[in-house]
């Protein structure tokens, strides 16, 4: 089996330390699991944004997935927004996974079809990876309506 071409998006200032665990795994070779990871510590708004864009954008074409590792401050992160969006745009399969599950979803994500891992394992992640390539071809999902919910008259 072809280990899969990922682009990691994640916080780099809070969360490279699963970045790293994602390199231990693709050095094992009982984790089927290869990514491309173009870290980023400038500013998106700094001289050398369009390099890096440039830079991250080529990766992302080389790649099949885009995997968001979701951490505390991940939402507050105009790169990880930026890299959800060109990789949707770019057609890649886009994987998402929260370190807690309390930790807030980047508002680029929703709407995308993106496929959830339920924990932050090797399982999960390629769980998710295989139900992405299911849900891929779908059109998105308007959220439900909002209804109104009278209180009953029943006595408790």
């Amino acid at each position: 089996m072809a280990k899969k071409k990922v682009f990691v998006s994640f916080d780099y200032d809070n969360d490279k330390h699963y970045k790293l665990l994602l390199e231990a795994w693709d050095a094992n070779p009982n984790f089927d699991f290869s990514f491309n990871d173009q870290s980023v510590t400038e500013k998106i708004d700094s001289d050398e944004a369009s390099r890096i864009k440039a830079g991250i954008t080529s990766k992302m074409n080389d790649s099949t997935y885009c995997l968001i590792i979701i951490g505390e401050h991940t939402h507050n992160s105009k790169w990880v927004s930026w890299e959800i969006e060109n990789a949707n745009k770019l057609g890649l399969k886009l994987i998402a996974v929260k370190i807690d599950k309390s930790y807030k979803t980047p508002d680029a994500l929703y709407g995308k079809n993106a496929s959830w891992a339920m924990s932050f394992t090797q399982d999960s992640i390629i769980d998710a990876m295989e139900r992405s390539a299911l849900i891929a071809g779908r059109p998105n999902l308007e959220p439900p309506p909002k209804r109104s919910v009278k209180p009953s008259n029943c006595i408790r």
